[in-house]
This record gives structure tokens, sequence and C-alpha cells, in this order.
């Protein structure tokens, strides 16, 4: 996701005779990428006008898994950990469920970005160190929690999961 890419590149592939529209819709495309994908644009070299595609609040991970499955899966993370500071550092499953729903993202049913969701959640992201996903104690039927795994903690903050939120 780190490949340079600059203004001109992007005039001759996209906009082609619509150079004059060029800042309107590269704001807007740059708010959509950080909004649905968890991707910053981030302009590297100024005088050339030179850009490069970034995970927000600095994750690591792009969820991507092969070369077929390009679309970055790190917005869904930034959502359900912002979801697990906000319900006191430790989320039970079914208000996770209930906040991605609102977003079309459902249980069992398969998505066109994260395949099938309670896999990529509860085994993906708890595999890759971001969640921990856990019974709760002494719950008959067993009921389960989602907390913030150490690879969460190690590369970004509550106030920039908060920070993202808030632009959403």
């Amino acid at each position: 996701m780190k490949e340079q890419t600059t203004k001109t590149e992007m005039l001759q592939s996209v906009f082609q005779d619509c150079e004059e529209h060029f800042s309107e819709v590269f704001r807007v495309v740059s708010e959509c990428l950080y909004l649905v994908f968890g991707i910053d644009v981030k302009e590297v070299d100024s005088p050339s006008n030179s850009y490069v595609l970034v995970s927000a609040l600095g994750l690591t991970y792009d969820g991507t898994v092969d070369d077929d499955q390009s679309f970055p899966k790190t917005s869904i993370l930034i959502i359900i950990l912002g979801v697990i500071f906000l319900q006191g550092n430790c989320a039970n499953e079914e208000v996770i469920w209930e906040v991605l729903s609102g977003i079309g993202v459902y249980a069992g049913r398969e998505h066109f970005v994260y395949g099938e969701p309670r896999k990529f959640i509860t085994e993906d992201l708890v595999q890759e160190g971001y969640l921990e996903y856990q019974q709760v104690p002494n719950s008959n039927p067993p009921q389960y929690e989602l907390l913030w795994g150490p690879r969460a903690h190690t590369e970004t903050s509550k106030m920039e999961v908060l920070e993202f939120l808030a632009k959403a």
C-alpha cells in the first residue's frame, strides 16, 4: 500500500480533461478512503505533488489476505476498538454486532470487503493480536466479550481511535 503516485499520474489516469475539478474530487475521495477503508492519503513530496496511501492510526495490518482481495480492512478494526473503549475497555459481542449492523456488517452474512465477519473478527483479528476474544466468566449460556489486544495497544492509542470516530 506504500506505492507512490503523483498528481500528474492521477490527472492522466482519472481526470484527463477535468483538471479544474481535481482539488475538490481529490479531497472528497481522500475523505472516503479514510472513513470507509481506514486509509490516509499522505503527501510525501510537496514540490512534485507525490502521494502515498497509508493505514490510518499507524496500524500495520491492512487486512488484505491475498492478491485477489485488495480492500483494506482497518476501518472495521478501528470501529471495534472504539466500541471497546467506549464500553469501558471491554465490549460484549452483542454490542459489537449491534454497532456493526448499522454499517451493514452482520455475523454470518458474507460481506464484500470483510468476507465472513464473525470469522474475521473473532479469529483473524485475534490471531493478528489486535483483539482478545474471551468467554464472559460464569455466563450460561456462554457469552463472549472483546478487548483490545496487545498489538492494538502497541500500534495506536485510545485518543487516536476516538479522533477517527469523531471524523466519521
